[in-house]
């Protein structure tokens, strides 16, 4: 919300010079990066993958979203410019990610690894562990090494440059931001309660993603649960503390 023009610009031209430099040298597939945040706000819910511009997206994301947004029309450009002799450009979707060695700074970090760092901080200073928001939106929350598996998949596996895919957990896994704090204060050993700050912004309630198409090519893949998922990402941070990124 506080840098939306650095957001969308940054990334335009990143989207644009990459993508420019893989035709350029010749690479073969490029593989891009998109985000559920970009998906209209106002929707029925499953989203899938066909319903990227079917509207605008929420005011909070909106310069990031439709930077990202974007970054499907030049793939299909790109695709349909260059033919099937050229570098077959693609993009995942993934959903929230967490895991080791992400960036756990107090503000510009991903919920998850906020939410870590707060109650790292909250548990050695004997301080209420407080979490921006009400604590009731919900979101997917995909482990890092998960995702990697994926991206390689996709890069070995996904073949349709059209269209993009959802790469997440199922519907059924989504959570509120509320149980994944409790989870956290849980892994940490931190029993001193949580508190909300409601002065800070929601964002999107809720941008619940299906994933019945990965699926229905990769059946056999099994995702990591949250809970042990955090775990993993939890001893990782409190074993590093002094060189995690923060």
């Amino acid at each position: 919300m506080k840098y939306k023009l650095q957001f969308f610009r940054e990334n335009m031209s990143m989207n644009d010079n990459i993508l420019q430099c893989c035709n350029d040298y010749g690479v073969k597939k490029c593989v891009s990066c998109l985000s559920t945040c970009i998906f209209p706000d106002k929707t029925t819910y499953p989203i899938d993958e066909t319903m990227i511009h079917n509207g605008p997206p929420h005011p909070s994301n909106e310069g990031y979203a439709y930077a990202k947004r974007m970054l499907d029309v030049l793939n299909r450009c790109w695709n349909e410019q260059v033919g099937p002799n050229g570098c077959k450009f693609q993009s995942v979707i993934p959903t929230n990610i967490y895991g080791p060695h992400d960036n756990y700074h107090l503000e510009d970090s991903h919920v998850i690894p906020g939410l870590v760092h707060k109650c790292y901080l909250a548990k050695q200073k004997g301080e209420p562990f407080t979490v921006w928001g009400s604590g009731t939106p919900l979101r997917q929350f995909i482990y890092s090494q998960d995702l990697g598996a994926l991206l390689v998949w996709t890069l070995d596996n996904y073949h349709d440059i059209n269209s993009p895919i959802i790469l997440s957990v199922g519907e059924e896994d989504e959570v509120t931001i509320k149980q994944v704090a409790e989870s956290i204060a849980e892994v940490m050993g931190y029993t001193s309660g949580l508190k909300f700050d409601t002065s800070k912004a929601d964002g999107q309630y809720k941008k619940t993603a299906s994933n019945k198409k990965l699926m229905s090519l990769y059946p056999e893949f099994k995702f990591t649960p949250i809970q042990e998922g955090l775990k993993k990402s939890v001893d990782w941070f409190v074993q590093n503390f002094d060189v995690a990124r923060k």
